[in-house]
């Protein structure tokens, strides 16, 4: 069985931290599905309810391997936290953050990281957020491993710009209020928040 599980993941993430994993699924014994992109999260945790075998993490499969390691790593830690908390403190508290910091540990080395993303990856560790997406320089880092075209995020964007997300709606990029910007959408004329690294694609006009 593990032979399987490491040819899969092999795939997926980077070839030394393969193992680690492995043993991970085993001695936790929970269900690994790697699933279609999901615009809304690249992962997800799923405890056991009732009679149903074995708690259940789920990942995006197009995430290059170090995003595929760092999400899968992040939802271990819930799986772990949850195992010794339950319900009974905060999904994003310390004892995640402890619980995340301490599984990360073993890949933190440059046979698995390039070393232009450990420093960076290490001062997440610090404080880990909800999501990667919540540190902007580790994202940016990720990013730049990712397979196909150029990505342009909406900070890249002069204000005024319409620009469209990947979910079709079409905005024009306003001011920044605190970390995320003031966005107008154009069908319905409301303002949205918008991460500053919203993948976007620039429009001209709208038809």
């Amino acid at each position: 069985m593990k032979e399987k599980y490491a040819s899969v993941l092999s795939r997926y993430l980077p070839e030394p931290a393969v193992e680690q994993i492995v043993e991970w699924i085993v001695q936790y014994g929970f269900h690994l599905t790697i699933t279609r992109d999901r615009s809304t999260k690249l992962g997800d945790f799923r405890p056991i309810l009732g009679k149903t075998r074995g708690h259940r993490i789920s990942i995006n499969f197009n995430l290059n391997p170090y995003a595929f390691l760092i999400t899968l790593v992040h939802e271990i830690a819930h799986l772990t936290n949850w195992n010794q908390f339950g319900s009974r403190v905060k999904p994003h508290g310390k004892e995640w953050k402890e619980h995340y910091s301490l599984h990360m540990k073993p890949f933190l080395r440059e046979d698995i990281f390039p070393k232009e993303m450990l420093d960076t990856l290490q001062n997440y560790m610090d404080n880990p957020a909800a999501s990667s997406c919540g540190d902007p320089e580790l994202m940016k880092k990720l990013r730049l491993y990712d397979d196909g075209e150029s990505v342009i995020f909406l900070e890249e964007l002069p204000q005024n710009t319409l620009f469209k997300l990947r979910s079709g709606r079409i905005f024009k990029k306003g001011p920044k209020q605190r970390k995320n910007f003031k966005c107008e959408e154009i069908n319905t004329q409301k303002i949205y928040l918008v991460h500053p690294l919203a993948e976007v694609e620039i429009l001209t006009s709208v038809e």
